[in-house]
């Protein structure tokens, strides 16, 4: 098996080189139709350059010596997942708040990279990265150029804070290197600092906007519950982020943040934790969606449990907040508050995103319900709902597959085996 592998790679790499145009022809058990959970059964995927170019009744043979046939024919196929909450520059750990005054940006690159290629052999071959130091928009750049492997990014560089807020880059810092940083640094103390800081975003290459709207779990501050931001303060920066055409999205534990969030315009509120069903009905009344982020809920509270892992100040918020999210998730959901798939990766390990859907059926949401929030749900909230997250002639080439029917066993999400990205197999069975 693992020759065969290499012959398959090799020819790829070897007719890259000659310059042979070719298409691929996979041959599949099962295609889920995502939009309508209808199975499609014994069917060939022909893909032409990096898009689907048609969708054919039963296994047809490729049409010439250069083309390539993929034996898909045990599996059940889909389109690219995509995760809307990741954090592509790191992976928390013991050593975490201590590796910002040690990792050079090179240090930071090299790990993103890294992290980068895990996540989309996990299937993701879309993510948004919602914060970072800006490394996250050089990684972007370079996936795209073709000269790192990784899931088609859209970032926010740097998040939006408040002076002292989640994502002020100097908390935790002695008083001699706590600075004041200002929108430049991502951090606003005003209406007019907000719309300076979405322009200095624009200006770095961000594609999205993201607040931290109350406290967080692993800042290095006693609170993660209360807002900090004004209304007016969000409504500068969401009405500064439209003008250049950039989806919003809001931290948010505590509900009053929440709902300054939601009414100061935000499209996407984060985790949710302590969402109150007032806010809930606020989120259907102003059409904002909750990224749940369950399994950072799960992550945090384990590792609250273990000696050191975290300073002791994050300790109690980890253990507060950790088993809240699943339990808000079912409520929103059944209450139907609109939901968009969102792990928080890298505040856990990189490449476990598919444990998401297995807590969101727990939670009460059908599994096409949660592929489906994970496909056409975020393309849609991307902007880009005619290019990914269906199997559609004319879309982009994303293609995973896995062994069991996600219908029936949403978990099979967790160990996908074949990843096409864009026209190119990054892993094949």
């Amino acid at each position: 098996m693992k020759i065969k592998k290499l012959i398959f790679t090799l020819t790829i790499g070897i007719q890259s080189i000659i310059g042979f145009s070719q298409d691929y022809y996979l041959h599949c058990g099962t295609i889920i139709d995502v939009l309508t959970g209808k199975e499609i059964k014994n069917a060939t995927i022909i893909v032409s350059k990096n898009k689907i170019s048609k969708i054919s009744d039963g296994f047809i043979p490729k049409s010439s010596a250069n083309d390539i046939e993929v034996n898909l024919k045990n599996n059940h196929v889909l389109p690219g997942l995509i995760d809307l909450h990741v954090h592509l520059e790191n992976e928390q750990n013991p050593k975490s708040y201590a590796s910002k005054y040690i990792n050079n940006e090179a240090d930071v690159a090299f790990e993103a990279a890294h992290f980068a290629e895990i996540t989309l052999m996990a299937g993701f071959t879309t993510v948004r990265d919602l914060g970072g130091t800006g490394v996250n928009i050089a990684l972007r750049n370079a996936i795209n150029k073709g000269i790192a492997k990784g899931p088609r990014v859209y970032t926010a560089g740097k998040s939006i804070a408040s002076t002292g807020g989640h994502a002020d880059p100097t908390n935790g810092s002695n008083r001699s290197l706590m600075g004041d940083p200002g929108p430049h640094e991502g951090v606003v103390n005003s209406p007019e600092d907000g719309v300076k800081a979405v322009r200095q975003r624009y200006k770095e290459g961000a594609d999205v906007i993201k607040i931290t709207a109350t406290g967080g779990v692993l800042s290095v501050a006693k609170n993660g519950k209360n807002p900090q931001f004004s209304i007016e303060e969000i409504k500068a920066i969401t009405t500064t982020a439209k003008d250049y055409n950039m989806l919003t999205a809001a931290h948010a534990h505590g509900d009053e943040g929440m709902q300054r969030a939601i009414l100061g315009g935000i499209k996407t509120i984060e985790h949710g934790t302590f969402m109150s069903e007032e806010t809930m009905e606020l989120m259907k009344k102003y059409d904002s969606y909750l990224v749940p982020t369950i399994t950072a809920g799960k992550e945090v509270a384990l590792k609250a449990e273990v000696a050191g892992f975290y300073p002791d100040i994050i300790v109690p918020k980890a253990r507060e907040v950790g088993p809240q999210l699943q339990s808000t998730f079912a409520k929103a959901y059944k209450k139907g508050v609109k939901i968009a798939f969102g792990t928080d990766a890298g505040v856990f390990d990189h490449g476990k995103n598919g444990k998401e859907f297995g807590y969101m059926v727990e939670a009460g949401m059908p599994a096409l319900a949660a592929i489906q929030s994970a496909t056409i749900t975020n393309a849609m909230l991307l902007g880009v709902a005619n290019e990914i997250g269906q199997i559609k002639p004319a879309f982009f080439a994303d293609i995973i597959a896995v062994e069991e029917n996600p219908l029936n066993n949403v978990k099979t999400l967790e160990k996908v085996q074949f990843v096409m990205k864009n026209g190119v197999i990054y892993k094949s069975l």
